[in-house]
């Protein structure tokens, strides 16, 4: 049986949620119904005409590229204001009191990919505080984790940023409706902003048919770009590991047909570092050299030396282990050509990229120092039980 999300319920069987009230609209280009109409092309249809729409980063139609600041205006198509969550400082992720008046209730309706660095679970996140705080209320659409919901990855958060504004692992194995669940509850690490429960009319529409051990091809639902650099399922599943090369001079592999798939640099030796990383062992995963030359970002226009990411078993394969595999090979085989990005980082300057992605120093500082892999995974396991308990209560699925 097909997966039924949240939008396609909302706009057949659970119209009575928005009936008589003044919607607002979180959107992107994947919210769309299983016919792949968009998100507010389907609740106009059905009767619903939102009074306003948000974007996350990217933005509504998601043309930005990453980081860049994206402005207001309105929808070509309907004429209604849009509002962009994500400007040019991070008092720009918030929702201010005059963009939600007007509005009864906000529905959210974002595909996440399963992954704390992804910012559409942070722009959902300020956007509840924001709502709670105005008295308007939340329903969040759910859509399927494309990387299941079993699997727990990664250590907790210490340094608050966009792309951890809570002690989150890296792959939480949350749809996006259990995460807004754990928000209204209270996360740790959250200072003032999450640490604390939300007074706030919280609505979660659940999907029908979805199991946390499905494979996203076995929902029937389409893969629509959430943003320009996550072109199929299979760079979501490398993407836990693999945006940790943002954090370095290292080419993630923007500016590529495959990025994430595909990382390297000008001053790597591809089958050296391809060599090492098998030799390594991860599960679930190939390294292949090669040659690429990026059409934009890192190197640009350059030859690269690096490697191709091939997932051979989903069931086995650990991403964000396998990142932090190839950031131990990088740095040990390419000396001082390697290095840390400094650059300000989601409006952060006074913290390396890489300590926001792994949420502290610990691991830029054991890598720098040699540590073993084994070690090195070793530091976030405990982290991984206790969210597991953590989350238990707000699970939505079998």
């Amino acid at each position: 049986m097909a997966v039924v999300c949240g939008l396609d319920r909302l706009c057949t069987e659970q119209r009575a949620l928005c009936s008589g009230r003044r919607v607002g609209l979180l959107c992107h280009p994947a919210s769309v119904g299983s016919d792949l109409s968009h998100a507010l092309e389907k609740l106009m249809a059905a009767g619903i005409t939102p009074v306003r729409l948000f974007g996350p980063e990217h933005g509504i139609r998601g043309e930005a590229q990453d980081m860049v600041g994206v402005g207001g205006g309105k929808d070509p198509r309907s004429g209604i204001d849009e509002v962009s969550l994500y400007g040019d400082s991070f008092a720009s992720l918030v929702p201010t009191r005059s963009q939600l008046d007007g509005i009864d209730v906000l529905l959210i309706d974002l595909q996440d990919i399963g992954s704390r660095y992804y910012t559409f679970v942070w722009t959902m996140a300020l956007a509840m505080r924001a709502a709670a705080e105005a008295g308007i209320a939340v329903v969040v659409l759910d859509r399927p984790n494309p990387l299941g919901g079993v699997q727990i990855e990664g250590g907790a958060v210490q340094i608050e940023s966009f792309v951890g504004l809570a002690s989150v692992p890296v792959r939480h194995g949350l749809t996006i409706g259990e995460m807004a669940k754990l928000v209204k509850a209270g996360l740790p690490w959250g200072g003032e902003r999450f640490s604390r429960s939300l007074d706030l009319d919280l609505t979660v529409l659940q999907m029908q048919g979805w199991r946390r051990d499905m494979a996203f091809e076995a929902t029937g639902l389409p893969w629509i770009l959430p943003s320009p650099n996550m072109p199929t399922v299979d760079t979501a599943w490398v993407y836990p590991g693999m945006c940790l090369i943002e954090g370095t001079n290292v080419s993630e592999g923007r500016g590529c047909t495959r990025p994430f798939e595909i990382i390297g640099a000008s001053f790597v030796d591809s089958y050296a570092l391809a060599d090492a990383l098998n030799r390594d062992g991860l599960a679930g995963v190939a390294f292949r050299p090669l040659t690429f030359r990026p059409t934009f970002h890192k190197h640009g226009g350059k030859a690269c030396g690096g490697v191709q990411l091939h997932v051979t078993s989903r069931q086995v394969f650990n991403p964000y282990a396998t990142g932090v595999a190839v950031l131990r090979q990088l740095r040990r085989l390419c000396g001082s050509a390697f290095v840390w990005r400094t650059e300000t980082y989601e409006f952060v300057s006074d913290h390396p990229a890489i300590d926001l992605l792994t949420g502290s120093a610990d691991i830029r500082s054991a890598i720098d120092d040699g540590a073993d892999l084994l070690d090195l995974v070793a530091q976030w396991q405990p982290d991984e039980l206790a969210f597991a308990e953590r989350r238990a209560p707000h699970l939505l699925y079998l």
